[in-house]
């Protein structure tokens, strides 16, 4: 079996105070995908570059306390690569792949748009950028796990509000089209949704700070494990962790019978 994790920490620091090691462990994952570590390399404690005896791995934005994505594993990787474009993105730090023998998986972590017209626009040239990224990817043959917090919300079934989100970024019609195009063009699968076709609020991954979203369970799915057919039709379990909160999202779980 082998167990993969996503969560995005909104920050590494702050994720650890919250007893997310002692968590991760527990877990016994084979691999831990991290983003929005929000540190620099010089932040990370002793610790940090080596939670519980795993490897680590880390592509940290330039900007300080901003972004930035990591890999834990258990395993040593065959070869890690940082950042994909050369870039804008690669200088936020928001892609980081680890290589183990004909499987790859990479942690990233989308823009968000929320905050102003001018980072929607900025999420709008990522999805430009790295549609043909993903198809390069499906090119190599490999199996192939895409973990992270995409930051946008599917289909009306991935969010609560979804009637009075329809013009807010993560469930723009451009968006939700740009995902549909890597399921259905590029033949990448939604691995929660192959396990949970019907599920609703059980998915949410994320929850706002504002108002009582996680007190009323008013959430999305925006943390996604989008993989090549191959594995994808291997994963037996998925889980969207809630028992404890280290961050505003939840750490989503699936468990492959890949070997």
């Amino acid at each position: 079996m082998l167990r993969i994790i996503s969560l995005n920490l909104n920050g590494i620091r702050s994720a650890w105070n919250k007893n997310v090691l002692p968590w991760a462990a527990a877990q016994n994952a084979d691999i831990v995908c991290l983003q929005e570590l929000k540190a620099q390399l010089p932040d990370l404690t002793a610790e940090m570059m080596a939670p519980d005896g795993m490897r680590a791995f880390y592509h940290c934005a330039e900007k300080k306390g901003y972004s930035g994505v990591g890999i834990w594993s258990r395993g040593e990787p065959d070869r890690v690569v940082e950042g994909f474009d050369g870039g804008e993105f690669d200088a936020e730090g928001r892609y980081i792949r680890a290589d183990f023998g004909n499987l790859s998986v990479i942690s990233l972590y989308l823009p968000s748009g929320s905050s102003s017209p001018e980072r929607q626009e900025a999420k709008f040239r990522f999805l430009d950028v790295f549609f043909p990224q993903m198809q390069a990817l499906r090119n190599e043959g490999r199996e192939i796990v895409l973990c992270g917090d995409w930051n946008i919300a599917h289909q009306a079934i991935d969010l609560k509000n979804w009637k009075s989100n329809q013009k807010n970024s993560g469930f723009l019609p451009e968006e939700r089209a740009w995902l549909t195009r890597v399921f259905d063009e590029q033949g990448w699968v939604d691995v929660y949704r192959r396990l949970h076709p019907e599920a609703t609020d059980a998915c949410y991954t994320w929850w706002s700070n504002r108002g009582q979203a996680w007190a009323k369970n008013v959430g999305w799915r925006i943390d996604y494990q989008i993989a090549t057919a191959g594995i994808a039709a291997t994963a037996s379990r998925s889980e969207v962790y809630k028992a404890e909160r280290f961050s505003d999202h939840a750490p989503l779980i699936i468990d492959y019978n890949y070997k």
